[in-house]
């Protein structure tokens, strides 16, 4: 099985170079067995949890997650919260201090919950991830991998101004301000904000622009629907190579006076701006986004240039947010895969055919299976404009039962899942009819390593790092006679 992925930083390596003074009478000593809410203890961090807090141990072995601490840093930390067997604590002071700190590039990176670990240097970031995968698959799926199985990580050329999408949260304050940024971390607060250093620069110079036209539009904005509705996010996406961009406005209703001038007013001022969409978002879920996108003006998608193909992107669509390491990991698939002699490929997850197109192109005959309907009519058009449709066809489907019918006359399967990662239908189905070589995209080392321990073995990691984003892939090990490779 091969694994591939994308995912936000979490556990590292680090070295102490000073000292800052931590007051005896402020710490309460470590041979003290019990525990109380709102002690002050003396604790030493050893690694970082999935959303970038601090992890430390108590006397009893209890674990304490800690915001601001850094793998080998010691501090004062007051005892917060108890839940269960785990505590939160707060940071009180430092008495030593991680070598692998740094001024974050964002000043908002103290209280926006966007990015967590803006703190930590980029080769601490780098070290972090790749402990963190293989010590997921360790601790959750019980895999053991071998010397030789871990490929050099893809380390991204760009740290910064990398992402090429913004689904940005709105709200209005009493006096008719309008506010536009992340929640600052475990909660939905809203954090203001007016750039945004991990955006793409031709996406992040729209933010500040866009909030005051909002703003002067006088329109209602309730992102969690207590009211009578209205806007809740701005989104953007941009094609990094073409320089294509689409905005899309997501309101729980149409009712918006005077969208229609506003729009075309924005294409004629940025002439990037090639599409201003408008999604219908009704319900009161974690959905982003609705089942219905208008085109307001100009186009409803961007035309983004990918591997050697021209790709139609959606606003509602799925795309990786790094599109230069996003391109990589085409070659490690292809590498996994070898020449497709007109083998056929099920592309599991599909989207719009980012990832199974390219293998089309190199000779294998791919069938996508996805159950969003506009995606697939995207990967459709895709394979039409880049003279593909040959090779390939795609359907809307349910995923357990489209592997089911495809998975006899299958030679590979490859599978970009969202980040809960496969459910028991499709792992059983997996499992019930082996197919030679299994690929996996995973955005989360946790849901990587449950399929990793349910008998579908790893014969190669490869990891690939962009700031806050994974990718990984392997290749090739035998369950029950037959092949198969997994990607992390």
């Amino acid at each position: 099985m091969v694994l591939l992925g994308y995912h936000y930083c979490v556990v590292l390596k680090t070295k102490v170079v000073r000292s800052l003074t931590l007051h005896p009478e402020h710490v309460i000593a470590f041979h003290e067995s019990v525990s109380i809410q709102g002690q002050l203890v003396q604790l030493h961090c050893h690694g970082l949890s999935h959303d970038g807090r601090g992890v430390a141990r108590l006397p009893d072995h209890s674990i304490v997650f800690v915001p601001d601490m850094l793998p080998g840093e010691v501090g004062g930390v007051r005892l917060l919260r108890k839940r269960s067997n785990w505590w939160e604590g707060i940071l009180q002071n430092r008495s030593l201090l991680s070598s692998e700190r740094r001024q974050p590039p964002c000043i908002l990176a103290d209280r926006c919950g966007g990015c967590t670990l803006q703190h930590l240097s980029d080769p601490g970031q780098v070290a972090a991830k790749q402990q963190a995968v293989e010590s997921a698959l360790l601790r959750i799926g019980h895999v053991q991998l071998k010397d030789g199985v871990w490929r050099p990580l893809l380390d991204a050329p760009l740290t910064l101004g990398y992402r090429n999408r913004a689904v940005i949260p709105l709200e209005r304050r009493d006096d008719g301000s309008l506010r536009a940024g992340y929640y600052k971390q475990g909660t939905h607060t809203l954090v203001n904000m007016n750039h945004c250093p991990v955006l793409d620069a031709r996406l992040d110079a729209l933010i500040k622009p866009l909030k005051i036209d909002l703003e002067r539009t006088g329109w209602p904005v309730d992102r969690h629907l207590l009211h009578q509705g209205g806007l809740r996010h701005l989104a953007m996406r941009i094609a990094s190579t073409t320089g294509e961009i689409l905005i899309t406005l997501i309101s729980s209703h149409s009712i918006l006076d005077g969208l229609e001038h506003l729009a075309e007013t924005w294409m004629e001022r940025w002439p990037r701006v090639v599409g201003v969409c408008l999604n219908i978002q009704p319900s009161n879920n974690n959905a982003l986004f609705g089942s219905e996108t208008q085109v307001v003006t100009g186009r409803g998608s961007i035309t983004e240039h990918f591997a050697d193909l021209a790709l139609q992107i959606a606003a509602d669509t799925f795309f990786q947010v790094n599109t230069i390491q996003a391109e990589r990991v085409v070659d490690l698939i292809a590498n996994a895969l070898g020449p497709g002699m007109g083998g056929l490929l099920i592309d599991g997850y599909c989207g719009i055919g980012t990832y199974g197109l390219p293998m089309a192109a190199t000779g294998w005959r791919v069938h996508g299976i996805e159950n969003h309907a506009g995606s697939i009519n995207l990967a459709r058009q895709n394979a039409r404009d880049n003279q593909l449709t040959s090779r390939c066809s795609f359907d809307v489907a349910d995923m357990a039962e489209g592997l089911s019918g495809l998975l006899d006359q299958a030679t590979a399967v490859l599978l970009d899942p969202p980040r809960r990662g496969l459910d028991a239908a499709v792992i059983h189905t997996l499992l019930a009819k082996p197919v030679s070589t299994l690929l996996m995209l995973s955005c989360d080392p946790a849901t990587l390593a449950r399929v990793a321990g349910s008998q579908l073995n790893i014969s190669r990691v490869e990891t690939g790092f962009a700031s806050n984003v994974w990718m990984t892939a392997a290749s090739r090990p035998r369950l029950g006679g037959s092949r198969r490779t997994a990607v992390a």
